[in-house]
């Protein structure tokens, strides 16, 4: 059902735009099969909103349905994904987004440097190898470093911190994870999972 209150929200939001020209372009083929009459309507629940579907349509000039493969509908997985990660206000309308296309990956471009030139992990690091704090350390800060160290190991040189589930993960700088991002959207590393997955791993 949501594929069709999907379709037939955006046919609204574009009447209220005063759009008389339109191309719907959906990865759900027996919508858009059934929307052009080349597929029959079997279930009865689905009934209703074809129909609706149909009388929208009729108050544009022109319109047209397109199917396209979910694999090559990029743009509205990626939307569907920020819609899902995001929590919405109670509220009958959504202010509009502007949508910028990147010319490299989003994950990628949004490395954050480091302002002083050292890793994030370089205290911890520190601590472990010599167990001496920064200068100027507070008592709460000195704190917070043997806490947080408890949780990491080094091993030839290489910070790893362990996970509740026993895994381990690599410390890197901002140098090196943008490298590896990079190489993960290129597709260099296989994986088994779905991009949503992949990107929450990521991060």
């Amino acid at each position: 059902m949501a594929e069709y209150e999907a379709c037939i929200l955006g046919l609204k939001m574009a009447i209220d735009m005063d759009i008389h020209e339109l191309l719907v372009i959906g990865d759900s083929d027996s919508l858009i099969h059934q929307v052009q009459g080349e597929w029959a309507v079997k279930n009865p629940k689905i009934t209703p909103y074809m129909q609706y579907i149909q009388k929208l349509s009729k108050r544009f000039r022109k319109i047209e349905f397109k199917y396209t493969p979910r694999t090559q509908n990029e743009l509205a997985d990626a939307l569907a994904t920020i819609a899902s990660m995001i929590k919405h206000p109670d509220t009958s309308y959504i202010d509009p987004w502007d949508i910028e296309v990147k010319e490299q990956p989003v994950h990628y471009s949004h490395v954050e440097a480091e302002p002083d030139g050292l890793p994030w992990y370089f205290d911890i690091k520190k601590y472990l190898e010599t167990g001496t704090y920064p200068e100027n350390a507070t008592f709460n800060q000195k704190k917070s470093i043997r806490r947080m160290a408890l949780n990491f190991f080094t091993s030839r040189e290489i910070l790893y911190r362990r996970t509740p589930d026993l895994g381990l993960l690599r410390c890197v700088d901002a140098r090196e994870a943008a490298k590896l991002l990079e190489q993960i959207h290129a597709g260099v590393y296989g994986t088994h999972m779905n991009g949503l997955t992949l990107a929450r791993k990521i991060l």
